[in-house]
């Protein structure tokens, strides 16, 4: 009985758990779909049959170059996520394993400068990138999305620094480990999993961001949020190409997730069992 109640239960989760990942992906899914569709059809209304229709991607390689976007975009990225390491790791460090009274409180207000709407800023942010000449560049656009991400970046790392027992870095100082040795050849190869995650997490984060993105760059440094949004004119939206242009933002980020969810997946759960 108690078996069969069990199963019972495994199905339904399973199926329910089927319907939330369908519902999730279909935007997605739909917009793939509409990218092979001619102009006409896409605004004709909801169809899940495209003609097959290349086209759209045609015309949007035509008028831009993709190449040059996603160029951009895994500059940027790559570079933000790269730097929010290097600063992360020593202070996830020092908050799990040197905490003091104001520890936690450090934590939540770095986390709480999340919760600021990014147009409250949006002003000085433009005139100190313009008197610094940063705007529309590849450096400018990482340093921002680095500043933006390492809240989140630390609080990870902090996260999963704190599940790795601390003896095991007094055993290395009793070794004659020095501060940083300790902290690059002990404690990051143990943290791997979760440091993975973390890198993973921030590449999509700066990937999707779009808000700074498109107003801190015009052309030579525009990433494919930006190419994205190139495809909004003042004659309207063309939605077959603005899906093709948005199904080629998208592809690289998805295919990356793909190949990566085991890794993504063991770091987000580093630690919840001992």
């Amino acid at each position: 009985m108690a078996r069969a109640v069990s199963t019972r239960r495994t199905v339904v989760f399973t199926i329910v758990a089927w319907i939330i990942a369908l519902v999730i992906f279909f935007p997605i899914l739909y917009t793939i779909i509409t990218s092979f569709k001619s102009e006409t059809e896409a605004i004709q209304g909801f169809n899940l049959i495209p003609s097959g229709t290349v086209e759209s991607y045609q015309a949007v390689q035509a008028q831009s170059n993709y190449f040059k976007f996603f160029l951009n975009s895994v500059i940027i990225s790559v570079g933000s996520t790269l730097i929010a390491l290097l600063i992360s790791v020593p202070a996830a460090w020092s908050m799990a394993f040197s905490p003091t009274n104001k520890t936690k409180d450090i934590l939540m207000w770095m986390l709480s400068t999340k919760m600021m709407p990014a147009a409250a800023v949006m002003v000085p942010i433009y005139l100190l990138f313009r008197d610094f000449g940063l705007l529309d560049s590849r450096f400018g656009l990482t340093i921002m999305l680095t500043m933006i991400n390492l809240p989140i970046v630390v609080w990870m790392l902090y996260t999963y620094f704190r599940e790795i027992p601390g003896e095991i870095l007094e055993a290395s100082r009793m070794d004659g480990a020095s501060l940083w040795g300790e902290i690059w050849y002990v404690l990051t190869p143990m943290a791997v999993p979760g440091i993975a995650s973390t890198m993973l997490l921030n590449i999509i984060l700066a990937w999707n961001e779009a808000f700074w993105t498109i107003r801190l760059t015009t052309t030579n440094a525009a990433p494919l949020t930006a190419f994205i949004a190139s495809f909004s004119s003042p004659q309207g939206l063309f939605w077959a190409k603005l899906s093709a242009a948005s199904t080629l933002a998208i592809a690289p980020i998805l295919i990356m997730g793909w190949f990566s969810q085991k890794q993504l997946v063991r770091g987000l759960t580093f630690g919840a069992v001992k």
